[in-house]
């Protein structure tokens, strides 16, 4: 295997990882409660989907 003669300066590895940094979660507001939850997914918050309550929620205290 060739070996590099010349070690890659900061500037270019820099560029190389620019675009390597995580994209932030796109989140939906839920039709019921308002509350961010992921889009596709029942609301966390107060368990429906669609329309429907397909989850038990807890209260909180």
């Amino acid at each position: 295997m060739p070996n590099p003669k010349r070690r890659h300066s900061k500037a270019r590895t820099s560029k190389r990882r620019a675009h390597d940094a995580l994209a932030s979660i796109g989140l939906a507001e839920c039709p019921s409660c308002h509350e961010r939850k992921l889009p596709h997914r029942a609301c966390p918050k107060c368990g429906t989907y669609k329309g429907r309550e397909v989850l038990e929620v807890k209260e909180q205290n």
